[in-house]
C-alpha cells in the first residue's frame, strides 16, 4: 500500500479519503480536507471562526440587539477585517458569513433609528471590505449553498436602509458612492463615470432621491436569472456574469421611467446582454436577476442602455459562453465533421498504400508522398484523440448538475497527443514547403533520398515532440496544462498553453507562405523547372498546389481557434472554425490526392488490370 497524499498537515491517505484537523491558535471550530489524485488534500470544510468573531455572535442571539451594543460589534467586525486579523485573503468563508450576518442585524436594528446617519460611515466601510475582490471566492461558496441567501439579504438590507435616510448628505468609500439629494422634474447624475442614471419628466417637486453605487457587487451576488435551474445550486455556472456595476435607486413615489447607461466592466463580452433588477421573491425568496419591467435600448461603444418601469437595484447580465443551442449546433458541425475528415483521411491513406509504387519513383515524388502520408495519419490520429477527449469530459448540457472538472490524468494525456500531431500535421507541411523550395531554387545541388528522409522525420516528428514536451514541463506544475472544464483542450485562460501550438502553426504558415512567393518568381523568370524531368516537374506542381491552397486553409482554420478563445462568445467565430477544423482531412484528400492527375491515372489502369 502506498498513500496517494502525505503531507505535514493533514497525514497520509489514499484517494477519497477524509482528514479533519482543528483550527490555528485563537479559532474554533476544525477544517476537512479530502485526498485527491494528484495527491494533494482538498480543503472540503472549514468551520474555523475567531473565537472573538463568535463571542460577537452569541452576543447577537441573545435577546433584542441595542444600538449601543450593535454599533459597537459593528466597529469591532470592521477593525478585525480591515486590519486583516480575519485573513481574507484565505478565503474564510465562515467569516464572512458571520460578519455578514452582524452586518445585516445592525441594519435591520437601526431600520427607523433616528441616529442611523451617524454609524453609516462604518456600515459602508464594513461593507466594503466585504465585497472587495479578496472576498470573491468566499461568496462563490455561500451563493452555491442552497440554505443560505446572505447575499440576498445583505442587498435587502441595504434597500430597507436606503428608504428610511433624511437629509441631504454623499458618504464615499473606496467602493461605495452613497448620495442623497432632491430634484425637481427631471434628475440625471453620472456616478463615478460607471452608470448614468436619468429619470425624465416625472412631474414632481422637491423629491428626495438616494442611490448607492456598489461597484464591486458582481463579486458578491449571484449571476442567476429567472431562468436558473435550481438543481444547479451546489454546482458552479459560468454561463452568464455580472458585467457592471450594481446602482440601488430608491424614491419615495411612482416614476414611469428610469434609462440607465452603463460601461461594461468586461468589454470582451458582447453577447446577449439583459437588462435586469434583483427579485428578492424569486426561488422561494432566495433572490435572481430578473427583467420584469426593463428592457434592452443598445449596446453601443462598451455602453449599455437599459429602460426600465420602476425602482430597484440594477445591473446587466451578460453570456459569457456560447449559449446552449448554438452549442448543439456546433456539436453536430464539428462530430459531423470530424467524421468526414476521418473518412476522408482513411481513403487518402489506402488510395496512396494502392499506387505507392508506381508514384515514388524519384526521389521527389518519393518525399512529396512520405510527407503527405504523414500529414494524413498525423491529422487522422489528432481528430481520434479528439473525439476521446470529447468522450472523457462532461458536457454540463448533457450532464446537468454533475461535476464536470476534467480528470487530469486521461484528459492530459489526450490532450498531449492532440497537441504533437496537430503540431506534427503543420511540421510535415513545413516538410513540403522545403521540398518545393529546394528542388526549385536549389536546382543544380544533390541530397539522397536517405538524408531528405531523415531531415523530414526530424522536422515532422522531432520538433513537435519537443515543442509538446516543454509545454508539459513549463505547465503542468502549477495545473494549467490543460483547460479546467468543458474540454479536453491546451489551457488558455491562465497559462496560455494553446500558444504553444498557434505559434509554431502560424510560423510555419508565414514561412510556407515566403517559399510560395519565392517559387513563383523563380518559375516566373525561367519556366517551371526547365533543368527538372517531366516527372518532377508534375509533382513539383502538385507540391506547389497543395503549399498554396493548404497552408493558408490550415492557417486561417488555427487563427480562427485563437479567435474563439479570446472572443469566447462570438457566434461568428466559432461556427467559422468548426466549420474549417471539419474540413481539413477533406482537403488533403482532394488536393493531396485526388487532384493529382498521376495518381488517378495509375489508379484507373490498376483498376482496369485487375
Amino acid at each position: 500500500y502506498k498513500s496517494k497524499c502525505d503531507d505535514a498537515q493533514y497525514g497520509t491517505g489514499r484517494v477519497g479519503d477524509r482528514s479533519s484537523i482543528g483550527c490555528d491558535e485563537g479559532q474554533e471550530g476544525s477544517k476537512t480536507a479530502v485526498c485527491q489524485e494528484t495527491g494533494e488534500w482538498k480543503l472540503e470544510v472549514d468551520t474555523c471562526i475567531v473565537t472573538q468573531i463568535k463571542e460577537l455572535l452569541i452576543d447577537s442571539q441573545v435577546g433584542e440587539l441595542l444600538i449601543n451594543q450593535t454599533s459597537c460589534m459593528l466597529m469591532n467586525t470592521d477593525v478585525m477585517i480591515s486590519s486583516g486579523y480575519l485573513s481574507i485573503h484565505q478565503s474564510f468563508t465562515t467569516h464572512f458569513l458571520i460578519s455578514a450576518k452582524l452586518l445585516i442585524d445592525f441594519l435591520m436594528t437601526m431600520y427607523h433609528h433616528s441616529e442611523i446617519s451617524s454609524y453609516l460611515q462604518n456600515v459602508l466601510e464594513t461593507i466594503d471590505v466585504l465585497i472587495s475582490e479578496d472576498a470573491r471566492d468566499s461568496w462563490v461558496i455561500l451563493n452555491a449553498n442552497d440554505s443560505r441567501n446572505t447575499s440576498s439579504a445583505l442587498l435587502g438590507s441595504m434597500e430597507t436602509l436606503s428608504s428610511d435616510l433624511d437629509g441631504e448628505f454623499a458618504i464615499a468609500t473606496q467602493r461605495i458612492l452613497l448620495n442623497r439629494t432632491t430634484f425637481n422634474n427631471n434628475f440625471m447624475a453620472d456616478l463615478n463615470s460607471s452608470v448614468v442614471i436619468d429619470i425624465p419628466n416625472t412631474s414632481m417637486s422637491n423629491i428626495f432621491i438616494t442611490t448607492i453605487l456598489l461597484s464591486t457587487l458582481n463579486n458578491v451576488m449571484p449571476p442567476r436569472n429567472s431562468t436558473f435551474d435550481v438543481t444547479l445550486f451546489n454546482a458552479s455556472s459560468n454561463e452568464t456574469a455580472i458585467n457592471a456595476v450594481v446602482v440601488l435607486i430608491k424614491i419615495n413615489a411612482t416614476v414611469q421611467k428610469v434609462l440607465l447607461r452603463y460601461n461594461k466592466l468586461n468589454s470582451s463580452l458582447t453577447l446577449n446582454p439583459q437588462c435586469i433588477f434583483w427579485n428578492f421573491t424569486l426561488f422561494d425568496n432566495f433572490g435572481a436577476w430578473d427583467d420584469e419591467g426593463c428592457t434592452f435600448v443598445s449596446d453601443i461603444n462598451n455602453t449599455v442602455t437599459c429602460s426600465c418601469n420602476h425602482l430597484s437595484s440594477f445591473s446587466i447580465l451578460m453570456a459569457t459562453d456560447i449559449p446552449p443551442s448554438l452549442s448543439e449546433a456546433l456539436d453536430i458541425i464539428t462530430y459531423f465533421g470530424v467524421g468526414t475528415s476521418l473518412a476522408s483521411l482513411v481513403i487518402c491513406l489506402l488510395i496512396e498504400g494502392y499506387v505507392w509504387k508506381a508514384i515514388t519513383r524519384n526521389s521527389t515524388a518519393f518525399i512529396r508522398h512520405v510527407s503527405l502520408v504523414n500529414t494524413a495519419l498525423s491529422l487522422l490520429i489528432a481528430d481520434i484523440c479528439f473525439i476521446i477527449g470529447a468522450f472523457i469530459a462532461k458536457n454540463p448540457l448533457e450532464n446537468p448538475g454533475e461535476d464536470y472538472e476534467l480528470p487530469l490524468g486521461l484528459c492530459s494525456t489526450a490532450t498531449f497527443f492532440m497537441h504533437f500531431f496537430y503540431l506534427a500535421l503543420f511540421f510535415w507541411m513545413l516538410v513540403s514547403g522545403l521540398l518545393l523550395f529546394y528542388r526549385t531554387v536549389m536546382v543544380f545541388s544533390y541530397m539522397s533520398k536517405s538524408a531528405m528522409l531523415a531531415i523530414g522525420f526530424c522536422l515532422g516528428y522531432g520538433c513537435p515532440l519537443i515543442i509538446a514536451v516543454i509545454t508539459v514541463a513549463v505547465t503542468a506544475p502549477g495545473n494549467g496544462y490543460i483547460r479546467k472544464d468543458n474540454a479536453c483542450w491546451l489551457n488558455w485562460i491562465e497559462t496560455k498553453a494553446l500558444l504553444a501550438l498557434v505559434i509554431p502553426a502560424l510560423t510555419i504558415v508565414l514561412i510556407n507562405i515566403f517559399i510560395v512567393i519565392v517559387v513563383l518568381f523563380k518559375m516566373l523568370r525561367r519556366g517551371v523547372g526547365e533543368s527538372a524531368q517531366t516527372d518532377e516537374k508534375h509533382t513539383l506542381v502538385v507540391i506547389a498546389r497543395c503549399v498554396i491552397i493548404l497552408t493558408p486553409l490550415f492557417g486561417l482554420t488555427w487563427s480562427l481557434g485563437v479567435g474563439t478563445m479570446v472572443s469566447s462568445t462570438s457566434k461568428g467565430l466559432h461556427i467559422a472554425f468548426a466549420f474549417f477544423n471539419s474540413l481539413q482531412g477533406f482537403l488533403i484528400l482532394v488536393f493531396g490526392t485526388l487532384l493529382d492527375s498521376k495518381v488517378c491515372c495509375l489508379e484507373y489502369v490498376k483498376t482496369q488490370c485487375h
